[in-house]
């Protein structure tokens, strides 16, 4: 049985969660606490709930969060990272410094609609949407996450993220 992801879950989503595996409402929040708000990289982590909880949780749920299968570094210290989507397609992210900042260009697609000529994303054609989550893990699957002091949207059309932050 393929476990689902708990990254990228809403709140509303997460009280559900928390009614299926026999945890308090309150554990949602608590959940949410952990998945967007504190670096941790696994279930095991969440340590204000319950051993049981978090036993009844590994049985159908994973962390979530996917890391990337490939970062190329250039000499001025930019990064792109390759991230592979839910569609069976791959993504680019990249982490540009700039002095004391760090900005962060994220996907909000797979392909682009556009077809410009000098961009590979858009010969590639458009190929479908990213979830919330696979946006979002964009920006907490880099190395550079806690330093990320800009977030630019690569794509047209961009979806928000705000459905799952609270």
């Amino acid at each position: 049985m393929e476990k689902e992801r708990l990254f990228g879950k809403t709140l509303d989503e997460l009280k559900a969660v928390a009614a299926q595996v026999g945890l308090p409402k309150f554990a949602a929040k608590q959940m949410a606490d952990w998945l967007y708000k504190k670096d941790i990289r696994s279930i095991d982590e969440m340590t204000n709930l319950s051993v049981k909880g978090r036993e009844a949780l590994k049985e159908y749920y994973e962390f979530g969060l996917t890391e990337p299968t490939k970062v190329q570094a250039s000499i001025d210290g930019t990064k792109k990272y390759l991230f592979p989507t839910d569609h069976a397609k791959f993504i680019e992210t990249a982490m540009i410094p700039d002095d004391d900042r760090k900005t962060v260009c994220v996907s909000s697609q797979v392909g682009c609609k556009m077809g410009c000529l000098f961009c590979m994303t858009g010969k590639q054609g458009f190929q479908g949407h990213l979830t919330a989550g696979e946006i979002v893990n964009q920006i907490r699957s880099i190395e550079e996450n806690g330093e990320v002091s800009n977030i630019v949207y690569m794509g047209m059309g961009e979806r928000s993220i705000t459905s799952i932050m609270y």
